[in-house]
């Protein structure tokens, strides 16, 4: 059964480690599209966040963005929206002020006050780019509950590993856990770690599965492509599932395909072979 549906991540996946596209993966992925098959970003980014990365391919995008929570097309409509009720974002901070400081709530808003946080820290060495790349989306509320006049897409909380393997463990335990979901991202290299605390029915997996179902794809007709833990449900769903050279090891455990590295255009070998049919570097 041919692909029709190609569901790609973007960090560690589409970009390499110099946070650029290589130009095999803009060719292939544009040579997919010239054939008609639908290419999808889907990333724990937010969607304002994602748009420059999408800009880089010459071809139309559908973005699955929040881990999930969000999907809109090429055009900028957004067609599935799954908001956290905002009575659970608030326990969620109440259960986690140990790590206020490296935490944020994030609005579905045209461009002002999207990311609400405490407090800017310029010398936080895990979220000083992100800051410096979303500062015009950025605000402050003091306390951070008081941003929760609506229901965000999501509470995030992002720092080194060992604090966030923590944070990850109270957020597990508590007797709340069912009303929310969580999408971790683990960088071992980088000491770096995300905690996306979004809507119960989220995930990569759910959204990928939910807009198959709107667009008539059987799952045995989409190739999905990560590297991290939040793209676990996604692998899964798809019919082939592929994994970066570079990985995490859990991913690697399953027996999917793996292919090139993200610094070897991995994604461009993997839908070289799935997708166009033509030889490629994939297992």
């Amino acid at each position: 059964m041919p692909v029709r549906l190609i569901a790609l991540d973007i960090d560690g996946t589409l970009l390499d480690s110099r946070w650029g596209v290589p130009a095999a993966n803009c060719a292939a992925i544009a040579e997919a599209a010239r054939r008609g098959i639908e290419v999808a970003l889907v990333t724990g980014r937010r969607y304002d966040f994602a748009l420059p990365v999408a800009r880089l391919v010459d071809a139309p995008l559908t973005m699955i963005v929040n881990n999930g929570a969000l999907i809109r097309t090429h055009d900028g409509q957004t067609h599935l929206r799954h908001l956290l009720a905002r009575d659970t974002a608030h326990k969620v901070l109440q259960a986690t002020q140990a790590w206020r400081a490296a935490t944020s709530v994030v609005f579905d808003r045209p461009r002002a006050n999207q990311i609400l946080t405490e407090g800017l820290d310029e010398d936080d060495p895990y979220r000083r780019a992100y800051y410096a790349r979303n500062r015009e989306f950025l605000g402050r509320a003091v306390p951070l509950e008081s941003c929760l006049v609506e229901d965000p897409l999501q509470v995030m909380l992002a720092g080194g590993l060992a604090p966030m393997r923590d944070a990850e463990a109270v957020l597990r335990g508590l007797p709340l856990a069912r009303e929310f979901s969580l999408a971790v991202t683990v960088y071992e290299d980088k000491n770096f770690s995300m905690l996306d605390v979004i809507n119960p029915a989220c995930s990569k997996g759910n959204a990928l599965a939910e807009w198959a179902g709107v667009r008539g794809y059987a799952r045995e007709e989409i190739l999905a492509i990560g590297d991290n833990h939040n793209d676990l449900e996604m692998l899964r769903f798809a019919g082939i599932a592929v994994v970066m050279g570079n990985s995490v090891p859990e991913l690697k455990s399953f027996g999917w395909h793996q292919t090139l590295s993200n610094d070897e255009a991995g994604v461009a070998a993997a839908i070289s072979r799935f997708a166009l049919g033509e030889a490629a570097g994939c297992a």
